[in-house]
């Protein structure tokens, strides 16, 4: 260990009450290069952080205490990979699992994240073939289908073909959908899922006929959404990290080129891409919100 680690003095800081936001400022502490830990007492966690750097860290804390689910902090603490200290009488990782879980996400993104799971889980049951026939997208699009069974145009981002294609679906949907409702507000997040799941499934029902699933066109919509609004208004607060832009778009890439052992619904993710970019440009540009 190096004599500048050694010389690192912690102090007491502050007490928070809540675990998960004593970690989330912790971890943003560190972020910003601002060594601290989070110690459990009685009912409260103490944040201790570098005594050099009381002031920077004071400075810091009463911008993060006054919206402390902004998602600047979560991402920060995100790309920073760090993860705050705590004592093994803390809460186990299951509870703070948990209450992460929740606390990120909203009642829209949770329902649509139940609703995906549970349509797998009975899928496994030996009810796919039927589920399937009835929120599939329409054999014939015809005025008279679209009348009778409207809930056709979304009902394929509902149904996910296998555990990888699920997991990787409902992963980024809590983890960016949930940073839209909670930034935006749940109605920015129906809308946002209701275009880009029906622009998303049109598109690929032309392009391949019925016989496709999955919210991964809603996915790439949202991720087109947080990209394009942080790039036209990044003083919302609501962005993505480049890393993540460019995984999300190589993945598209190496679906068109035909090299990955499942089948992609390509068009769906182009399409919803799209939509999402478009949906950013016009609240931001149109209708200045």
């Amino acid at each position: 260990m190096s004599n500048t680690e050694t010389s690192i003095v912690l102090e007491a800081f502050v007490e928070i009450k809540h675990h998960n936001i004593a970690l989330l400022f912790c971890n943003f502490l560190i972020s910003q290069r601002i060594p601290a830990k989070v110690v459990p007492e009685d009912n409260t966690f103490v944040i201790f952080c570098d005594a050099t750097q009381k002031d920077k860290a004071k400075t810091i804390f009463e911008e993060f205490i006054k919206q402390p689910h902004h998602p600047q902090y979560q991402q920060a603490a995100w790309d920073n990979g760090e993860v705050a200290e705590i004592q093994s009488d803390g809460p186990s990782i299951f509870v703070q699992f948990k209450e992460q879980f929740f606390r990120h996400a909203g009642v829209v993104t949770l329902v649509i994240f139940a609703v995906c799971w549970l349509v797998f889980l009975l899928s496994l049951f030996g009810w796919g073939n039927t589920i399937f026939n009835e929120i599939s997208f329409f054999p014939q699009l015809t005025f008279d289908n679209l009348i009778e069974h409207p809930y056709r145009l979304i009902g394929p981002a509902f149904f996910h073909f296998s555990w990888l294609h699920i997991v990787f679906n409902t992963m980024w949907w809590w983890q960016i959908g949930g940073a839209i409702e909670r930034t935006l507000g749940k109605w920015a997040l129906v809308n946002l899922f209701l275009v880009s799941a029906i622009i998303s499934n049109f598109g690929q029902f032309i392009v391949s006929g019925p016989n496709f699933g999955g919210l991964s066109g809603v996915v790439y919509a949202l991720f087109g959404y947080v990209w394009w609004y942080g790039w036209l208004a990044p003083e919302k607060g609501l962005t993505i990290s480049k890393p993540i832009v460019g995984f999300l778009l190589f993945f598209m890439l190496l679906g068109f080129a035909d090299v990955l052992p499942v089948n992609m619904a390509n068009t769906a993710h182009l399409l919803g891409l799209v939509s999402g970019c478009g949906l950013a440009w016009f609240r931001i540009k149109v209708t200045k919100q």
